[in-house]
């Protein structure tokens, strides 16, 4: 997974979903941990790697799909 995430060197080029930003991710080591590093402009934020392999195992545990109880503003959320 980490492959595919990008290096400082060569980060990954991402769009956000309307495509009207750009930003890049990448993975890096601070302070002695993984870090996934996004970088939006002049905006850098950092991310516990954890995260990423933590909801990886679990979307490979569910079968890839997790639905998440997400409703309209209108509407009460699944439970």
């Amino acid at each position: 997974m980490k492959n595919k995430i990008g290096t400082k060197e060569s980060p990954l080029a991402l769009q956000t979903p309307p495509l009207t930003s750009n930003y890049t991710m990448h993975m890096d080591e601070k302070e002695g941990k993984e870090v996934l590093v996004c970088t939006v402009g002049k905006t850098v934020l950092l991310y516990d790697y954890r995260c990423l392999a933590d909801l990886h195992a679990m979307l490979k545990k569910q079968g890839d799909w997790i639905e998440l109880g997400s409703a309209d503003e209108q509407k009460p959320a699944k439970d």
